[in-house]
């Protein structure tokens, strides 16, 4: 979604620079299209744990940041990515070519600190808000977190709601439904009754015997949480098996549409 409004974003924004110059005149020309001057707000993305998602579904998660990181900052949308695992894994070549400012912590190995930052030295900080500063140049600088009381955080959020109503994206918090009558697996508790968008999850896994987080966001064109919690509906219903090691996913009903 966030990829998606930073493409529109951008091209609202494209239509209004200047397009070239008159060859007879020398005067420029400008796009004479009508255009939305609404505001366009700020969107800061925060993924609070970058190994989960990786593990999950890590080509697309990669391929999303980079899109966002290229072409979102002119949109004015930023990213913000952290995790407690900076291995290679999860901090790939890609992410950090894309995310030139980055910010390290105290870490266990020199090999951590060098995923980071490109060399050693966040081993030898001292915790409790001390940290290393990478500003997009490349220049490293330590600095040192402000210590924030529980009563300093409740007020920022306090004003930060106060700058307007949220607007909040229905099929993230919505009631989770389920669906009866889908041949090969039985509903738990009768709670997936009516919904379309789980028996539409059933009928994609069953027909391509193929089961993930992202396969089903995909194919259904839904949200990355949406997507997450059916496979987990999915898997409490006996249609999927559990991911094993290395994140697969066995169907365990067979495609009954034929």
């Amino acid at each position: 979604q966030r990829v998606e409004e930073a493409r529109k974003k951008g091209e609202i924004l494209s239509r209004k620079v200047q397009t070239g110059f008159d060859e007879e005149t020398g005067k420029p020309v400008f796009e004479e299209e009508p255009l939305d001057m609404s505001p366009l707000p700020f969107i800061v993305v925060v993924v609070d744990e970058m190994a989960d998602l990786m593990l999950v579904a890590g080509k697309d998660v990669e391929a999303a940041i980079q899109r966002l990181a290229q072409m979102a900052r002119a949109a004015g949308i930023h990213l913000i990515l952290a995790t407690q695992r900076p291995s290679v894994d999860v901090i790939t070549g890609t992410i950090k070519a894309n995310l030139p400012t980055r910010i390290s912590f105290q870490v266990t190995t020199k090999i951590d600190s060098r995923t980071i930052l490109g060399e050693q030295g966040a081993e030898q900080l001292l915790g409790q808000g001390d940290m290393l500063y990478m500003a997009g140049g490349g220049r490293i600088t330590r600095v040192h977190g402000p210590f924030l009381a529980d009563t300093e955080v409740e007020d920022l959020v306090a004003f930060l709601k106060a700058q307007g109503e949220p607007e909040y994206i229905d099929a993230v918090t919505e009631d989770e439904g389920a669906a009866d009558g889908i041949p090969g697996f039985e509903p738990s508790d009768g709670e997936s009754s009516g919904d379309d968008l789980y028996d539409q999850a059933v009928a994609l896994v069953a027909r391509e015997q193929k089961a993930s987080t992202s396969f089903i966001q995909r194919h259904l064109r839904i949200g990355y949480n949406r997507a997450a919690t059916l496979i987990e509906q999915l898997e409490n219903d006996g249609v999927v098996s559990q991911a094993n090691h290395v994140g697969k996913r066995e169907v365990l009903v067979g495609d009954h549409s034929h």
